[in-house]
């Protein structure tokens, strides 16, 4: 078998799937959206910097983001459910193909831990005044051990116990977080070099463990698959993902919240979309990062306009991608039987969207005010309320388009 001809079929093949959808991501109205708020980002990041002094303890942060990206270490294998039937009793001459996809997720990564070390550098170099030869030199260890570290987690994905990754994923994060510190805070170079053998011994460990070892099909599939699924989720900005497939969770502790819904025809859809949208995690879980990441980017940046400027821009980021739950049961013939006007699944949807906005500004609110911020807190809530205003109207103006 040609692991080599199958391994290009599937990265081509994959390659046209990324491009169908990015000619809609790098069209769309919230990429100029994204790079105004990089730039107002980036200003105020830049502002940030130049108050910082030697006391602020960039090389443990620093040390403890990359730690954390060097440590996330998953493969790209592009292997299909088919995959477990068909290509299961030749796993012994597919060598050529997994190499190939621990080659291209060492490359993709580390251009990644390289974006994110450029980012953070500004801040190394205004504590420690480092130049370029430190920076180098870093860069160079960072992607040393990035190799080593997917390479540890390949060998360890041929476990069957789940409990052997959690444990490996723990003790690589303290290493990379250990290495990068001593790294970062130029100690004795013998210090340097302890935890870089310890990673080394454990890749070497794992290596010679795992040799009578078969892959785990079922797990390498199910990765791949949230893989997909994440950029799916992301695409889905965009445009109408039809591959994207959400999470169901029952959750029994959130029903208080469907108690204030009364129990008649014309709250039908209203109950049905509330759910949908507390049981998919699509919608609940999306709420809950975006409206975590905001406010840790607000207590970041102390102006009142960077307050304002992030919770427009969070609110939008979570408004356009709650409105794809207008659509989630299109295909349900019994929705359509509903004896009732479809202006009112609209409006339906429309109020959830502006009950989870609110909910968002509550919160960013609530965190100026625990901070102290009082001016921006009240900053925060006046824009809130006037960005949910006009989302109602564009939210309408949206589906009628879907």
């Amino acid at each position: 078998m040609n692991s080599q001809g199958l391994w290009n079929e599937r990265f081509t093949l994959y390659s046209k799937e990324l491009q169908k959808y990015l000619k809609y991501i790098f069209n769309g109205h919230l990429v100029f959206v994204m790079i105004i708020a990089l730039g107002g980002l980036g200003y105020y990041y830049s502002e940030w910097i130049k108050t910082l002094d030697s006391s602020f303890p960039a090389a443990l942060i620093i040390s403890i983001v990359l730690g954390i990206l060097m440590t996330r270490s998953p493969v790209s294998t592009f292997l299909k459910e088919a995959d477990m039937v068909f290509l299961l009793a030749l796993e012994t001459k597919l060598t050529g193909y997994f190499k190939r996809s621990i080659i291209l997720s060492i490359v993709l990564q580390s251009f990644l831990l390289f974006i994110v070390f450029i980012v953070s550098m500004p801040i190394y170099s205004k504590v420690t005044n480092a130049g370029s030869t430190e920076f180098l030199t870093i860069l160079g260890l960072m992607i040393i051990t990035k190799c080593i570290n997917i390479g540890i987690h390949w060998y360890v994905l041929k476990y069957q116990e789940k409990s052997t990754a959690r444990i490996d994923a723990l003790i690589r994060l303290v290493l990379n977080i250990v290495l990068l510190y001593f790294a970062l805070a130029n100690v004795n170079i013998l210090l340097i070099i302890a935890p870089f053998i310890l990673l080394s011994a454990l890749l070497v460990y794992y290596k010679k463990s795992t040799r009578t070892k078969s892959l785990k099909w079922e797990v390498l599939i199910e990765l791949e698959g949230k893989r997909m699924m994440n950029f799916y989720r992301f695409a889905n900005l965009f445009t109408d993902v039809p591959s994207l497939r959400g999470k169901v969770t029952r959750r029994k502790w959130l029903d208080w919240l469907l108690v204030s819904i009364p129990y008649s025809p014309n709250s039908s859809y209203l109950y049905l979309y509330a759910r949908t949208m507390l049981r998919t995690n699509d919608y609940a879980g999306l709420l809950v990062r975006l409206t975590v990441i905001g406010a840790v980017i607000m207590m970041a940046f102390p102006s009142i306009w960077a307050t304002v400027f992030i919770t427009v821009l969070f609110l939008y980021m979570t408004g356009i991608q709650l409105l794809p739950v207008w659509r989630q049961h299109e295909l349900k013939i019994w929705v359509s039987l509903y004896p009732l006007p479809a202006k009112m699944r609209q409006e339906a949807v429309v109020r959830l969207v502006s009950y989870f906005l609110c909910v968002e500004v509550i919160a960013f609110t609530i965190v100026m005010l625990v901070t102290g911020r009082f001016m921006a807190a009240a900053a925060s809530a006046a824009a809130g309320v006037l960005f949910v205003i006009f989302f109602k109207g564009y939210s309408r103006k949206r589906m009628t388009s879907f």
